[in-house]
């Protein structure tokens, strides 16, 4: 779907909202793609606040690289992410947001694990994905579960998104 079309929902500001993401925050997109909620979240969190925006698609990430310039979004950098490790610097995130592209994680055990030590203190793991089979673009909540908490994260917020068949889940890292 367009950017607008997803504007008309009310998508990004919903899941901003929901993942209490306040001014001064700093935020990872991950799996930013063209940048949808990137240049949401870099209005969100504002000049105090930061987001780091990852691909792991050299042209994605340069194609986003060139939106970041060319908006002036001076709050937000771009890295280019690797398959299974997030290369995140430690205790940097008070959020890390994966919107529809956890079912594309290669080795999500591994990814999950690298990702943690990025998290602040408070800090959560938001997941947007559809409950659907991971060959069919989705993620079945029951095997999101079971992989999160087998790495050390437990469920804080369950919903379900007005998107058919979308839902979030909020995770902590414990242990």
């Amino acid at each position: 779907s367009t950017e607008e079309a997803r504007d008309r929902l009310q998508e990004a500001g919903r899941v901003m909202d929901l993942s209490g993401i306040k001014p001064g925050m700093t935020v990872a997109d991950i799996g930013a793609g063209e940048g949808y909620y990137t240049v949401r979240l870099a209005e969100r969190v504002g000049p105090k606040g930061r987001v780091l925006a990852q691909d792991v698609i050299p042209a994605v990430r340069d194609e986003l690289a060139e939106r970041v310039y060319r908006e002036k979004l001076d709050n937000v950098s771009v890295q280019l992410g690797g398959a299974g490790d997030p290369k995140l610097p430690a205790n940097s995130f008070d959020r890390v947001l994966m919107v529809h592209m956890y079912h594309e994680i290669a080795a999500p055990y591994e990814f999950l694990w690298r990702l943690r030590p990025s998290l602040r203190e408070g800090g959560k793991v938001v997941i947007v994905d559809a409950d659907r089979p991971t060959a069919n673009h989705g993620t079945p909540p029951a095997l999101l579960e079971c992989e999160l908490n087998a790495v050390g994260y437990r469920l804080a917020e369950a919903m379900t998104l007005p998107q058919a068949g979308t839902y979030m889940r909020v995770y902590e890292p414990v242990g």
